[in-house]
């Protein structure tokens, strides 16, 4: 597993910005409204999402809209999954 994962998942408004992302495409104003983040700090949240291959971003205009990459996703989850099978002797 990339250890840019974990970075990623070891901030609290990256967890949350995944959480919202879950019910689909977001647009950074949201982001932006529903964290009380300055635009540079969502920016650099944004930027380390999309390196470690979570998030994807579509720009329209002078919008950015993220989305979950749902394959890596089911990716860390395969992973852990396979540690606890591990754990348990399976």
């Amino acid at each position: 597993m990339d250890p840019d994962v974990f970075k990623a998942l070891s901030d609290r408004n990256r967890l949350t910005i995944l959480e919202m992302l879950v019910d689909g495409e977001i647009c950074a104003c949201r982001i932006l409204e529903a964290l009380s983040i300055t635009q540079p700090t969502l920016s650099h949240h944004m930027k380390v999402l999309q390196q470690c291959g979570l998030v994807s971003v579509r720009r329209s205009g002078q919008w950015s809209y993220y989305s979950l990459n749902r394959s890596k996703l089911s990716e860390i989850a395969e992973y852990f999954n396979d540690m606890q099978d591990r754990l348990h002797g399976v």
